[in-house]
């Protein structure tokens, strides 16, 4: 399962990561149908590296204009940071997942993340909260409420804000961001026939 896959858990506490990036059949990407931004960039350490599925790009946040670069995400400056994702239609996520290298990042290492969901920047919501303790490795965020049965989060928009890094840090490392929704079952059911008569 996706969510045991942290070293140590306790409630708003991440000890640890995991080394593969293990998800379950019942859970899709949705990072792709979406429109990513962030809140600032350097040059050269832009948007794309978020989700090229290279552990040794980083994007980096900053506290300079947005940008939107080929290659890697840096950020410096006053946080909080944030990463933007968005929909054009409503969806229903359910884990965020983080690639976090504490080892190679250190002080640019986030130790506390907030993640938002929203109709859009005026109204987002904090849902979640998590401390991270030298996070190295993959790192599974559960969006489910507290409620059984509030399994996913309905959302255009989700956003995930760093709020402070390891060590005092200002600037904001990060190797991965993968968002998951349900897999959608679809059924088909037989249909019958019936044959009428008339008189």
């Amino acid at each position: 399962m996706a969510t045991e896959s942290s070293e140590g858990e306790e409630e708003g506490k991440i000890t640890g990561g995991n080394k593969h990036l293990v998800i379950e059949d019942d859970h899709r990407e949705m990072g792709i149908k979406a429109a990513w931004s962030v809140s600032s960039c350097k040059p050269g350490n832009g948007v794309s590296s978020i989700g090229d599925d290279n552990l040794d790009t980083y994007w980096q946040l900053t506290n300079t204009p947005f940008c939107l670069s080929v290659y890697l995400i840096k950020s410096d400056g006053a946080q909080p940071h944030s990463v933007n994702v968005q929909f054009q239609k409503k969806v229903k996520l359910q884990l965020v997942v983080l690639y976090l290298a504490f080892k190679l990042d250190e002080s640019y290492t986030p130790s506390k993340i907030s993640i938002r969901a929203g109709d859009g920047f005026h109204n987002l919501k904090e849902i979640r909260t998590m401390e991270l303790v030298k996070p190295t490795g993959w790192v599974y965020l559960s969006l489910s409420g507290n409620d059984p049965r509030e399994t996913f989060v309905n959302t255009y928009m989700l956003q995930i804000a760093v709020l402070s890094n390891h060590l005092n840090g200002r600037d904001t490392h990060g190797r991965q961001i993968k968002v998951y929704g349900p897999r959608l079952c679809v059924f088909y059911l037989p249909v019958h026939y019936h044959l009428f008569t008339t008189f």
